[in-house]
């Protein structure tokens, strides 16, 4: 265990029982509802397993976004949008690791893609300066966290550098949204 998580552990005791509620989920938003599904799988990890170290954040990993596959789009997609959010962060509301759009080529993304020089890959901008793959990283102590993969299908392009945060991404997304896949895995530290 890295010292810094040995330092954070009491916290991550501390926060045990506080969870964020899984009815925030981005995923609940009226505006990304749909009932056609996609297909979301990675060959890192199955669906509720979990997820490798290779993909996680600070301290655990390397940050390497892992490969994804998704089954067959819906006619007229012309965008996909792969959000990553961590359900069990203590604060309120799921929190959002991860935003990127990226155009419907190969039928997923390979290990790594999701990198601030990834071809094609735009990021939806983070509180600390460009997107990037901010892989899991649970709170040391913490209990077992999982980590939501939502992805979505659109009828168009979307310019994530016009979207505020996180949180104005459902209104950005709204009407356009043709098909949803999702894929959790988990991680505990």
């Amino acid at each position: 265990m890295h010292p810094v998580e040995v330092l954070l552990t009491p916290l991550g005791r501390a926060f045990r029982n506080r969870h964020a509620d899984e009815a925030s989920s981005i995923a609940n938003a009226p505006e990304l509802v749909t009932p056609n599904r996609i297909e979301l799988t990675s060959p890192s990890f199955g669906d509720g397993q979990t997820i490798p170290a290779k993909h996680c954040g600070r301290f655990i990993g390397q940050d390497v976004s892992p490969a994804f596959t998704c089954g067959p789009l819906p006619e007229g997609t012309l965008d996909l949008v792969l959000v990553m959010e961590d359900l069990n962060s203590p604060g309120s509301r799921p929190r959002i690791h991860t935003v990127a759009a990226f155009a419907p080529d190969g039928g997923g993304l390979a290990e790594g893609a999701l990198s601030e020089d990834g071809p094609g890959i735009r990021f939806l901008p983070g509180r600390r300066g460009p997107g990037h793959y901010a892989g899991p990283r649970p709170l040391p102590g913490h209990g077992p966290h999982h980590y939501r993969f939502h992805l979505y299908a659109l009828d168009r392009p979307v310019d994530l550098t016009q979207v505020a945060d996180a949180e104005q991404l459902p209104a950005a997304l709204a009407g356009h949204v043709l098909a949803s896949g999702m894929l959790t895995g988990t991680r505990t530290s």
